[in-house]
This record gives C-alpha cells, sequence and structure tokens, in this order.
C-alpha cells in the first residue's frame, strides 16, 4: 500500500503496531518517541509547528526558561519536542489533526532535504559550494536537488543519498525527498537552509539538523501525505563520505567533539553486575554510558535524548536477559544523565523508561517481558 507506515512490533514496544494506511498522528508520535525522537505538534494540514501563546509572542521572550516549556505545553516548535507518552496522549488526543515533527538535533539525526523546485540552475560554479565542475561535465538536463547531489555523490564515486536504500526515505507532497541518518561520533551538525545560506551542501539540497527540525512520515498536509519509500523504517549511520562533505562545507560548529568523561561510581556498579565490563554484557553497557556521560562537554544538543534512549534500551536488553537488575539499571542510567545534564530528573527519568519500557514490555513472543 503506498501510504503504509509499517512498523514491527518489537519496534513499537507496548504500544502496538502502526500499519494502518494512514495511521494516527498519537500512534506515530508514540512509535517516534520509542525510538527516541522528540516529537512535537504541527499545525494541522501543515508543514510548519503549531502557533505560539500570546504571552510567546511577545517581542524580545525566548524559549530559554520559558514557562509554557516547564508547564508542558507546545510553544516553540522543536523547542517543546518531548519523548514524554503522557503529554504526547495530551497534545495528540486532544487535538488529532496535529502534524508530527522530530528534534533533529536531540533526535541525534540528520536529514537530507532534497528539493525539486521548478529554478532556473545558477551558474555551475554555485551548484555545489567549494567545489568547481569541470566543464567536459555535461550539466544539460540539471533542473533541481537531485541531480546536484547525483553529480556530488558521482564525483565521489558514492551512492546519492537519493538512491540510498538502507536507510529511511520519506517522499514529500511537493515532490521532494527527506533522507534520514543516525549521526555518529559526537558531532553536533548543524542546519541549513539552502544555498543562501553560509551553508549549504549543494544546490536545492538542504540539511536538517540541530537547530531543526523534520515532519516525520505519515503526517498529511493540505498538498498530501509524507510517506515512507521502500521497506526500511530506521536511518542508517551517517555515510563516512557525506559526514566529510557537510564538515567540508561548514555544517560543524567550531570545538564541538566532547572529552570523553567516565562513567559515575554508582553507575560503574551495573557494568561490574553486568560482566564487569570485561564480557559483552559490560562493555556493551559501559559503551552507552559513556556516549551519555560525553554530552556533558556540550551544554545544548549533542544527541543526548537519543544517547540516554538507546542507553536504556540496551540496559533494557540486560535486565530481559537476566544479567542486571531494573533497578540498578535504572540507577546506573539516571547517574550518567545527571551527571550530562544536571538538574533534569523528570525528564530524565521520562527517557528512561520510555527505552526501557519499549524493550521490557514487548509482548512475549518478542522475547520481552509480559
Amino acid at each position: 500500500m503506498a501510504h503504509e507506515l509499517d512498523v514491527s512490533c518489537s519496534d513499537s514496544g507496548q504500544y502496538g503496531c502502526l500499519s494502518a494506511a494512514v495511521p494516527s498522528g498519537v500512534a506515530v508520535a508514540r512509535w517516534c518517541a520509542s525510538h527516541g525522537w522528540p516529537v512535537h505538534p504541527l499545525a494541522p494540514g501543515r508543514r510548519t509547528p503549531t502557533a505560539d501563546c500570546e504571552a510567546c509572542r511577545r517581542p524580545g521572550h525566548s524559549h530559554d526558561g520559558c514557562a509554557c516549556l516547564q508547564a508542558g505545553r507546545w510553544c516553540h516548535g522543536f523547542h517543546a519536542a518531548t519523548l514524554d507518552f503522557a503529554r504526547i496522549d495530551q497534545w495528540w488526543s486532544t487535538h488529532p489533526g496535529l502534524g508530527v515533527g522530530t528534534a533533529c538535533g536531540p533526535a541525534n539525526l540528520v536529514v537530507i532535504d532534497i528539493d525539486a523546485h521548478e529554478q532556473q540552475p545558477p551558474d555551475r560554479d554555485q551548484l555545489l559550494p567549494g567545489i568547481p565542475i569541470p566543464r567536459s561535465v555535461d550539466l544539460g538536463g540539471l533542473a533541481n536537488g537531485f541531480h546536484t547531489l547525483g553529480v556530488l555523490a558521482a564525483l565521489r564515486g558514492e551512492v546519492s543519498p537519493a538512491d540510498d536504500d538502507t536507510t529511511l526515505r520519506v517522499r514529500t507532497p511537493f515532490g521532494g525527498l527527506h533522507v534520514w541518518y543516525r549521526a555518529h561520533g559526537s558531532h553536533r551538525w548543524q542546519c541549513s537552509t539552502g544555498s543562501s545560506s553560509p551553508r549549504a551542501l549543494a544546490w536545492q539540497v538542504d540539511v536538517r539538523a540541530h537547530g531543526g527540525y523534520t515532519v516525520v512520515p505519515g503526517t498529511i498536509t493540505t498538498a498530501g501525505i509524507y510517506t515512507a519509500v521502500g521497506p526500511v523504517r530506521e536511518p542508517a549511520a551517517l555515510p563516512n563520505w557525506l559526514a566529510h562533505e557537510l564538515a567540508r562545507t561548514g555544517h560543524l560548529p567550531p570545538a564541538d567533539v566532547p572529552a570523553p568523561r567516565p562513567v559515575p561510581p554508582r553507575a560503574r556498579q551495573a557494568v561490574i553486575a553486568a560482566g564487569g565490563g570485561c564480557g559483552p554484557s559490560g562493555q556493551a553497557l559501559s559503551g552507552v554510558l559513556e556516549e551519555v556521560t560525553a554530552c556533558a562537554a556540550i551544554p545544548g544538543g549533542a544527541g543526548f535524548s537519543a544517547k540516554l534512549n538507546q542507553a536504556a534500551r540496551t540496559a533494557g536488553e540486560l535486565v530481559a536477559g537476566g544479567h542486571l537488575s531494573e533497578a540498578a539499571a535504572e540507577q546506573a542510567l539516571r547517574e550518567a544523565a545527571e551527571q550530562a545534564r544536571p538538574g533534569q530528573a523528570g525528564r530524565h527519568g521520562a527517557i528512561i523508561r520510555s527505552g526501557l519500557d519499549a524493550v521490557l514490555l514487548r509482548p512475549q513472543c518478542s522475547g520481552g517481558r509480559a
């Protein structure tokens, strides 16, 4: 079925399978949150966030310290993105016409946004910033971002992201394509907004990353539905060649790599219980906890929410396998999260429970707890 968003039971945990032709907003939002992708509402029928309240629209008002965000309201667009299932239920069950967006930075996502606008192409030296295209290269027929990204990939001897069938790709109602990738390492990739921006990958090719959001498949607008392409529903790791191109074109802030941070002592006890850091179980838990604590070197972003959710999922697998108690796992996760982002215990708890429950509350046929 052309508009099917098919997610297996093991992916959607206790929230069931998403297999409807046009899944409900709350189902899509829950599916995203179960993957560690914080979600926020989009205005009904639109691809833009819901409007701020009157107080938040006042000149000079900022999302920093905003009482609306602390109260669980949806003001400030992607800054309101959440993994809290209670809040998700409240938003989308009360307003089922809302679309779904996910905040790319906290979700640890890099989305290549390929446009197909009908525009006159610029001069060849402006098609790929920083790369002169030899006159011997025939650009006849070049008309949109699919073509410029294809040229870039061909010059590098790689497959264009538009043709990458190993990752989640989403067809937009406007003829474009969103190619989702999972950021690796601790790079804090930055958004670009087109060729007029200081950052640009190619003509008619934008990047959605830290400081931006992307529309989730299944979202319906007045122009049509955002539709997943092919069977893959998970972002693959960002290809190394593409990461190099993003760095070359200015999609990294200075000094973005955080210094390694040790796992806190009480969290280390859980690692010891899971195998002392020597066996596979201990190494797995230690690795994901270190990913979380490394976020302390970056004040915001760094994919913290996604890394904490992934750490919780890994811990959940160890609990389900009998390698670790649930209480010890939760304590270890809270210790690591507090070291990375002090004073946010409530938010940490919601992310941790979401990740643990995604594993521990699976149906018995998936190997999890009933």
